[in-house]
């Protein structure tokens, strides 16, 4: 055991050292640390890598870490927010050339969300690492999805390197109806669904989501054995607006909020911690939206909100409706509340009607129940681990 005294003149040094040793034994439990599961599958192959800022090993990227290995990366797709991580949410990405590497660049959040055939020209295999965060409405499964489908209709092989869902300890919300399909939900799966990206993937395959049923040839590199789900910590932050565990917590509920005339503080240093409204008038908590690298032009952008700070709440082991119910009840003019994007989030046209019906939390979720056992019983034959 490594013994470190933090005494006043290397406590510095000491917390430094700490934090490397969480940081490595973090970044060491992913499947893309686990590179003797898949190096020998990549060895003289054309190898196409769908990566983000989140697509490391130890502290060095993917894509960097294999080409110091002789792996030939012949191109890089890039999800929402980029290769690099540096785009605000929705913001269309162009392809390019990754300017440390030179390897063209392919956007799947742009003209683009599937690759073309022309796309995977020159591949021979593709590797897809990316850090999910277990929300239906987060786009990074549907990438996933596309890339399947159009490796699927090549016969391109797909490893995906696995890594921990900060929210997999719950499963909650409504289960996606088909005629509400889109790419902020793809799938018939509850808004919080309590697998990894890698467990994902199975269920995508194994229930036939890909377009006519088709089969990606998927292997799926998991955890190292023994992970620990419920100590886990994000060492790099998945989006712009997710700078911290406890907005990723937040997240599911108050993302919903993005179909509504309340802001989620998009354009604030407290995006997903923190919500309100200018006529939210009566609350003590106050903030001013501005653009900022992670929202160029946020909802209420240089306009005083006043609203609530969710920096300390407790952690959420399920979905809480009770801030959009109190917020749509605070809300004078009530037909203005929601917009057409609510119910894409939602995955139907209910529960904007019963939150408008005045139905509490306990109702609403009543109302989910019978899909949710389905969906469980549907999700238990992909589990990868305990």
């Amino acid at each position: 055991m490594l013994s470190v005294n933090l005494t006043k003149g290397n406590i510095k040094l000491g917390f430094i050292i700490l934090f490397f040793i969480t940081s490595t034994y973090v970044f060491a439990q992913s499947g893309a640390s686990r590179t003797s599961l898949y190096l020998d599958l990549l060895k003289s192959k054309k190898v196409g890598v769908v990566a983000n800022q989140t697509s490391v090993i130890n502290t060095t990227h993917l894509v960097d870490t294999l080409l110091s290995l002789n792996i030939n990366i012949t191109k890089i797709f890039t999800p929402e927010h980029g290769f690099r991580g540096g785009y605000s949410a929705g913001e269309k990405i162009q392809d390019g050339l990754d300017l440390k590497t030179g390897i063209p660049l392919i956007s799947l959040y742009g003209a683009n969300k599937k690759p073309t055939e022309e796309n995977l020209n020159e591949i021979d295999i593709m590797l897809f690492d990316i850090q999910d965060i277990g929300v239906r409405f987060y786009t990074y499964i549907s990438t996933l999805h596309y890339v399947m489908e159009a490796c699927a209709e090549k016969n391109i092989s797909l490893i995906l390197l696995d890594r921990p869902n900060p929210n997999r300890h719950y499963i909650d919300g409504p289960v996606l109806k088909k005629e509400f399909k889109s790419f902020v939900g793809m799938h018939p799966v509850p808004i919080v669904y309590g697998m990894t990206i890698g467990e994902y993937g199975l269920m995508i395959n194994g229930e036939r989501w890909l377009l006519n049923g088709i089969d990606c040839h998927l292997e799926v590199i998991p955890l190292e054995p023994g992970f620990n789900f419920f100590d886990y910590q994000l060492p790099i932050k998945p989006s712009p607006n997710l700078p911290n565990d406890r907005a990723i917590n937040l997240y599911p509920s108050l993302c919903l909020f993005e179909g509504t005339n309340v802001s989620v503080g998009r354009g604030t240093s407290m995006p997903f911690q923190i919500y309100g409204a200018p006529y939210f008038s009566d609350s003590l908590f106050q903030f001013i939206p501005e653009p900022n690298a992670g929202a160029k032009n946020p909802k209420y952008n240089g306009i005083n909100c006043f609203g609530f700070d969710l920096s300390r709440h407790k952690i959420l082991r399920e979905l809480n409706l009770e801030f959009i119910i109190n917020a749509f009840d605070d809300c004078a003019e009530k037909d203005d509340f929601f917009n057409s994007f609510f119910n894409k989030l939602t995955g139907n046209d209910l529960l904007q009607k019963q939150i408008k019906e005045g139905a509490t939390q306990d109702q609403i979720k009543m109302s989910w129940q019978k899909d949710l056992q389905e969906f469980k019983r549907t999700r238990e034959k992909y589990l990868i681990y305990p």
